[in-house]
């Protein structure tokens, strides 16, 4: 049995606390079965970006006519937008296996991990242990069981990436994250999708208000439906056909493509990993159980990322991992560990409009007894907001009404992101207020005047609830 320092099991955020501990000095060991670099890297964040880019491109000049300007659209070069995905991830890929494959003090196995016993793993077919795991295993495409599904066959996250043409047509089960952004991917490109959804709206656990927006502007450029849930799959001639039932009346309703892209959530890989081997919980899901210093229940394994199941971005993943370098490197006592703080978690979707948040949404606060204040203001009352023609952009905050603390953010509109970001700035200042923006000259004109316009527009909850009436 090969003995090291640490352990860690998975190459996507992980490789951060692999990489400071063996600057550390430890020996370390580094397992993935692949691919190198994570769900981020390879079918996730980064890919997905390379392709909604282009997209984003389609939609500016489509709506350019709102101001005046009428372009077309020549060709869209599908080979081209996957090939430069893939150029640049493949890339990346190969220089970060490289770079492990060659660093001291670190021993990359490129193979499966399975825990065999306490704090020792089976890899490939020998067995290594180590004092302490750290466990950044991600997660996979959830697969519900509808009967069908994978007699028909569909694509997800993974499988989508190497399609060579482009589909006519697409039904997409799921209307979340992943099914809105590809959504709008292969809309703006030319093929005609229609997203399936359980909930109410798109976008579950978003703003009521933000999802209504993200909603409304979608089924400009596809069929959305929401309320629905897939009871059946099958396939007929070259067509695969969604059965769906009405969640409000029972009735079956069903919908044909050349293709399917089930996008109905995530589950973890922990499954594969055996955990329980080494005496370390999961919950009911598979999600593996952690404190707040992110050790699970077997002492000085710790776990991180969409493994743990809470926060699945990579941003809050890097943030995890400095968290676990720091009490499993520099922790010499329980009094000297860090706790994570998820306060200030930002997201953001790059459906169409983009869609992001921070912090907690005004339903949460209510729901948590808080006493709050609520600002809203749209693109269109500040003048860069009017310039652009933005008339569905809207930001949202929301500050806790006796400290003025801020408590969250949603935006929706063009750089919701970036909009966000400011907020997630603020949230993290001392004292988390918005002294900041009053403080500050805004440059005008500028979308950022919308956001300084939200803050100041405060009001009690009841006010523009009693408004939208």
């Amino acid at each position: 049995m090969d003995k090291f320092d640490l352990i860690v099991i998975g190459t996507g955020a992980g490789v951060n606390v692999a990489s400071q501990a063996r600057h550390e000095g430890l020996q370390v060991a580094l397992v993935d079965q692949g691919p190198t670099g994570g769900t981020c890297l390879n079918n996730g964040c980064i890919p997905s970006k390379m392709l909604i880019y282009p997209a984003d491109v389609i939609r500016t000049i489509q709506d350019a006519r709102a101001v005046g300007v009428h372009a077309g659209i020549n060709e869209i070069d599908f080979q081209t937008i996957m090939g430069r995905m893939h150029a640049v991830v493949d890339k990346a890929r190969i220089n970060l296996e490289e770079s492990l494959k060659s660093s001291e003090n670190l021993t990359y196995f490129q193979e499966k991990a399975e825990f065999i016993d306490d704090y020792v793993l089976k890899v490939g077919k020998m067995a290594i242990t180590a004092p302490k795991i750290v466990i950044a295993t991600g997660a996979r495409a959830l697969v519900p069981p509808i009967p069908g599904l994978l007699e028909t066959g569909f694509l997800d996250n993974v499988s989508l990436l190497r399609l060579q043409s482009l589909p006519q047509s697409l039904i997409i089960i799921g209307a979340g994250y992943i099914g809105c952004e590809f959504g709008h991917f292969f809309s703006a490109l030319g093929t005609h999708v229609t997203i399936v959804g359980r909930g109410p709206l798109v976008l579950k656990g978003e703003d009521p208000e933000a999802a209504r927006l993200v909603q409304k502007v979608l089924s400009r450029y596809m069929e959305v439906i929401t309320g629905h849930e897939v009871v059946s799959v099958e396939r007929r001639g070259d067509k695969k056909v969604v059965s769906a039932r009405n969640m409000a009346n029972g009735k079956i309703q069903q919908y044909e493509a050349d293709e399917i892209l089930l996008a109905a959530g995530r589950r973890p890989n922990t499954d594969l990993l055996h955990p329980e081997k080494s005496g370390i919980e999961t919950d009911s899901k598979g999600w593996i159980m952690v404190n707040e210093f992110l050790e699970s229940s077997k002492k000085d394994i710790w776990a991180l990322g969409d493994a743990i199941g809470k926060h699945m971005f990579r941003h809050t993943a890097n943030y995890e991992s400095e968290v676990v370098s720091h009490n499993l490197l520099r922790s010499i006592d329980k009094d000297d560990r860090e706790a994570v703080d998820y306060h200030a978690v930002p997201y953001a979707v790059f459906t169409y409009p983009q869609v992001a948040g921070v912090g907690m949404k005004e339903a949460d606060a209510l729901a948590a007894g808080r006493k709050v204040l609520i600002g809203r203001a749209k693109y269109t009352d500040v003048a860069k907001g009017v310039a652009m023609a933005e008339e569905h952009g809207l930001v949202k905050v929301i500050l806790e009404e006796e400290s003025g603390r801020i408590l969250g953010a949603t935006v929706v509109g063009p750089m919701a992101p970036e909009l966000v970001q400011q907020v997630v700035y603020l949230m993290n200042t001392e004292y988390q207020d918005l002294m900041p923006v009053i403080k500050s000259q805004v440059i005008h004109p500028t979308i950022n005047e919308v956001l300084v316009r939200a803050f100041s527009e405060l009001e009690h909850p009841y006010h523009h609830n009693n408004e939208g009436q």
